[in-house]
């Protein structure tokens, strides 16, 4: 256990975001996303949220500041809807630790399919809210 750091942060997870250098990206998937389909790293953090885990790691994570868009979620599949209350309890944890970030940009299903190809690694998740995916792109860590 390690002090100022959740809990809720595996070793794995946390090796992983260190790691990741500016740019890159991390899906923070739900449950019913077939990560291991569109990524060979993949990490788990079975039976916690998203919400809970962007509260763990967005203090330990700068967001890039260069893109227009360092939070992507997956859009709506027609006739789906989205639940506007997944997005709302994202935001609490996003305007916790990075005020000025961007709103976050919708893709379509299979454009954030294509990104969590690409992506470092997809840390798939307890989260059950359909739509619930998450990207999150690291930025340059502020010298203090």
């Amino acid at each position: 256990m390690l002090k100022g750091i959740s809990p809720l942060l595996s070793p794995e997870l946390l090796a992983e975001i260190y790691r990741m250098g500016h740019g890159e990206e991390l899906v923070l998937a739900d449950a019913h996303f077939p990560g291991h389909q569109f990524n060979d790293r993949v990490l788990r953090a079975d039976g916690i949220g998203i919400a809970a885990l962007l509260d763990a790691i967005l203090p330990l994570m700068e967001l890039d500041a260069y893109v227009d868009n360092p939070l992507i979620m997956m859009a709506a599949v027609s006739p789906d809807t989205l639940d506007d209350s997944v997005e709302a309890s994202y935001l609490v944890s996003i305007s916790k630790h990075a005020p000025d970030a961007p709103a976050i940009t919708r893709l379509d299903r299979f454009a954030f399919y294509e990104r969590a190809r690409i992506a470092t690694a997809v840390l798939m998740t307890g989260e059950t809210a359909k739509y619930g995916n998450i990207i999150i792109k690291k930025g340059v860590t502020p010298i203090v």
